[in-house]
């Protein structure tokens, strides 16, 4: 993903006021960079790991910009900084997933084979909130198309839509 073109000269008066302490001012640029890196921690992370990165990310931005030495690199620095955060995240997923159970715990109830089931709940995981949420209210709590459109607030069609989007990526992610 390319980086944004360089800052407005009012982007530019906020940049150096928050550099500066003006609190509101930087609310203001992290407020303006919160979607782009969003966008942009989408390709780089894990989905679960999406907001968390960018809430690092921001965090870390407003901590260091006094930093940054020229504000006209500020959104590639914070691109820069939120690919490390994805990257932290994924090392410590790797970590997670290679250290062994030590304690005792009860064994899932297994409708399916092993390994489809831990396929499933991987594909499932791997679906964005609002996608997931859909799936598991339809298929696994069992509400109607009707239900399911007032409980997340859509219309009918939109839920539909909403579903069979959510398991085309499920099956995308199940048959590769």
């Amino acid at each position: 993903m390319a980086p944004t073109p360089p800052p407005a000269p009012a982007w530019g008066a906020d940049l150096q006021a928050a550099r500066a302490g003006d609190c509101a001012a930087l609310e203001r640029v992290l407020a303006r960079s919160r979607q782009d890196l969003r966008r942009y921690a989408e390709h780089h992370c894990v989905v679960n790991d999406v907001e968390d990165a960018v809430q690092e990310s921001l965090f870390t931005a407003s901590r260091r910009l006094a930093d940054l030495r020229q504000l006209e690199s500020f959104t590639s620095w914070l691109f820069r900084i939120v690919k490390r955060e994805c990257n932290r995240m994924k090392r410590g997923w790797r970590r997670l997933l290679q250290e062994q159970v030590t304690e005792d715990i009860a064994a899932p109830c297994a409708l399916l084979g092993n390994d489809l089931s831990r396929d499933v709940a991987a594909a499932l995981e791997s679906l964005p909130a609002h996608y997931r949420e859909v799936v598991l209210l339809r298929d696994i709590e069992g509400l109607t198309i009707s239900e399911l459109a007032a409980h997340l607030g859509l219309t009918r069609e939109a839920t539909k839509a909403r579903l069979h989007r959510a398991r085309a990526l499920a099956r995308e992610y199940l048959h590769d």
